[in-house]
């Protein structure tokens, strides 16, 4: 069977968001899964959309999503995409959707100028930090990831 790999459009945004939810029930963050179809759809297409994303899809069921958007590196003048999430249903595993996945975003990406893909992977997730190593990719061992989030957040910006 063929996968398809193409952008996703506002007709997908349930199916996106149906898998977001799957992937949230993956890594065991359930509790944390707070976001809208409707902010989802804004985040996308809305009036001050920012984020990419990216469907698989085989015999027009969707199998996979990459959300995705640009960042820059100050230090060393570098643009990036920052991938958010990358996932692939349970079924299609190992069978190449999440390679197909990052080689469109890094195809992309190189065609705008860009020069890399950032992501954070969980440390327990050892099947995806071995799929993203034997891709080439480095883990940069000095970075620790912060947050300013709720109330700390609020208070920051009081």
């Amino acid at each position: 069977m063929e996968t398809i790999v193409r952008d996703g459009t506002t007709a997908d945004v349930s199916r996106i968001y149906r898998m977001m939810r799957d992937f949230a029930v993956f890594e065991d963050l359930e509790q944390c899964f707070q976001v809208t179809e409707e902010r989802l759809y804004d985040a996308l297409f809305g009036t001050n959309a920012f984020l990419e994303a990216l469907l698989a899809e085989r015999s027009a069921q969707a199998i996979g999503y990459a959300l995705f958007f640009p960042v820059f590196a100050s230090f060393s003048g570098e643009r990036r995409l920052f991938l958010e999430d990358l996932y692939v249903a349970a079924d299609a595993r190992g069978s190449g959707v999440g390679r197909q996945l990052l080689r469109e975003i890094a195809r992309r990406g190189l065609e705008k100028g860009f020069t890399g893909i950032e992501f954070h992977v969980p440390q327990w997730n050892r099947p995806a930090i071995k799929f993203y190593e034997n891709l080439g990719a480095i883990h940069a061992a000095n970075d620790l990831n912060y947050k300013f989030i709720g109330e700390a957040f609020r208070s920051l910006a009081a």
